[in-house]
């Protein structure tokens, strides 16, 4: 099923105008490390003697007024995304602007009023320096969070277009074994050829993308490893047997959909089916904190007919890279004779 027009054109305007949350801490980090930098650079670059105390009512002054800036940016980031095209950028340094024009204004005044002269220079000349460095420092900070966006966007679209080829990869010879051992089992067993062909539908409605690109849960993504494996025994019989050592997993934790069927798949085609006496494919997961770690295990044949997992596990890769950052973890490779591919994933982050 297509998506509809007005939602391309909807996720379009999104990834065109979207601003960086200016209430989660990176953003709040880099504001705060720029001003810094600047007051330092500016300090340093000095000719006559060094003011420690100006030093440091500086960095005041400039804290104060990063966090003004990102609390007033991340209650009007919702508004200000409304607008068409890069406008949002555009009333963002325009704010940016117009909050180092006024805070400037009212902490000169405060100096002349409290007779504390820890502001040198008159205020107009005041007021237009630090208006003129928050324009500069501004425009250069909104064009590295615009490109970083689009930079982001692209990745995420470029994942969700290898999520949909892997929705509508179905691959022949599984349907066609799993059609043959529904056929077979119409007169023999009636009930199991209606549980394979439930199984089935509910692979293909994974696969053909019923659902969104969007994650999932551990525990839909392992009900789906069941049914395929119910439909491989079946096929298989006694020369495929599973260990699942899954006690005490979140059932809830959001998991990007077909991410594990797949490696399943591939151990039991890779693992499995080469050894005329078969072997045991382990799903093994725990959790580790706020994350989770999994391992899906397969007997390594001594002459594997055909190279397997690299591509699968390259298409994992890239998706939990993407889902999770660098605190995941894809490992995967032979240990002793078994072929093992290790997840370790994060939890949300507050």
């Amino acid at each position: 099923m297509s998506v509809p027009p007005l939602q391309h054109a909807a996720r379009a305007r999104a990834e065109s105008s979207q601003l960086p949350d200016f209430c989660r801490l990176p953003a709040l980090f880099a504001l705060i490390v720029v001003g810094a930098l600047t007051v330092t650079v500016m300090w340093l670059a000095r000719d006559h003697q060094r003011d420690w105390p100006a030093y440091s009512v500086s960095m005041l002054f400039v804290t104060w007024l990063t966090l003004v800036l990102a609390v007033t940016l991340c209650k009007l980031r919702p508004t200000l995304e409304r607008l068409p095209g890069r406008l949002p950028y555009v009333a963002v340094w325009l704010l940016i602007v117009l909050i180092v024009a006024v805070a400037s204004t009212v902490a000169r005044w405060l100096d002349d009023a409290l007779q504390m002269q820890l502001i040198l220079g008159k205020m107009g000349i005041f007021v237009r320096d630090n208006v003129l460095i928050a324009a500069l420092l501004g425009a250069a900070m909104l064009r590295y969070f615009y490109v970083l966006t689009q930079w982001q966007a692209r990745v995420a679209a470029v994942t969700r277009a290898q999520v949909e080829a892997l929705q509508a990869r179905i691959r022949p010879h599984f349907l066609f074994n799993s059609m043959n051992t529904v056929a077979a089992l119409i007169r023999v067993d009636p009930d199991a050829a209606e549980r394979t062909v439930e199984d089935l539908c509910e692979l293909f409605r994974a696969a053909l993308g019923q659902h969104d690109t969007g994650d999932g849960t551990l525990g839909e993504e392992l009900t789906l490893i069941e049914r395929y494996l119910a439909i491989e025994q079946l096929r298989l019989g006694a020369r495929l047997r599973v260990r699942r050592e899954l006690d005490g997993l979140p059932a809830e934790f959001p998991l990007p959909r077909l991410l594990l069927q797949p490696l399943v798949e591939n151990a039991v085609r890779h693992g499995i089916q080469p050894l005329r006496e078969g072997g045991e494919v382990i799903v093994r997961g725990r959790r580790e904190g706020r994350g989770i770690r999994i391992e899906i295990i397969n007997p390594l044949p001594a002459t594997p007919a055909e190279s397997g997992h690299g591509h699968g596990l390259d298409s994992v890769r890239q998706r939990i890279a993407y889902r999770y950052g660098p605190q995941a973890l894809v490992q995967a490779g032979p240990q002793g004779d078994h072929f093992v591919v290790l997840l370790q994933l994060p939890g949300a982050t507050a």
